[in-house]
């Protein structure tokens, strides 16, 4: 006698990894997040592609820059919701210190980098973790805005 499923399966769409914090580590983390992406049916060139990869560069970009620890990684965990149309980015680093959205001049050539994820993330936020450091998450929409 069967048994009659009362929900139907569905397959869980995550991605966790660790990087090194170096240059190399945030690089590797921005394809691997390309490639993943694919892999969830959102390819190269569309609009929740880049997205979501413009916020995993600068989070891990940040990571190394602000929040390496010598000796310490940093990890990266993704998921994608399809029922609320939405990857979850979180960045984990073990530096206590807190990021800060500064105000640049125009001349400035850095410190955009947490102004251009809150301009294309749909929210997103800091977190303590447990043990040492933060967890910086951005959620990106993936259905097409309105």
């Amino acid at each position: 006698m069967s048994v009659p499923r009362t929900q139907s399966p569905t397959r869980a769409r995550t991605f966790t990894q660790r990087f090194s914090a170096t240059r190399r580590g945030a690089r590797l983390a921005r394809l691997l997040t390309a490639y993943q992406l694919t892999e969830w049916g959102h390819p190269h060139g569309t609009e929740a592609h880049d997205t979501v990869i413009l916020v995993v560069a600068e989070l891990a970009a940040n990571a190394v820059l602000h929040g390496r620890v010598p000796g310490r990684d940093f990890a990266l965990f993704l998921s994608h919701d399809e029922n609320r149309g939405v990857v979850r980015i979180e960045v984990t680093d073990t530096h206590s210190a807190q990021p800060t959205q500064p105000h640049p001049d125009t001349d400035d050539n850095s410190g955009r980098g947490l102004l251009l994820v809150d301009a294309l993330a749909a929210d997103w936020g800091v977190r303590d973790r447990l043990g040492p450091g933060k967890t910086v998450w951005a959620e990106c929409a993936t259905a097409p805005r309105t």
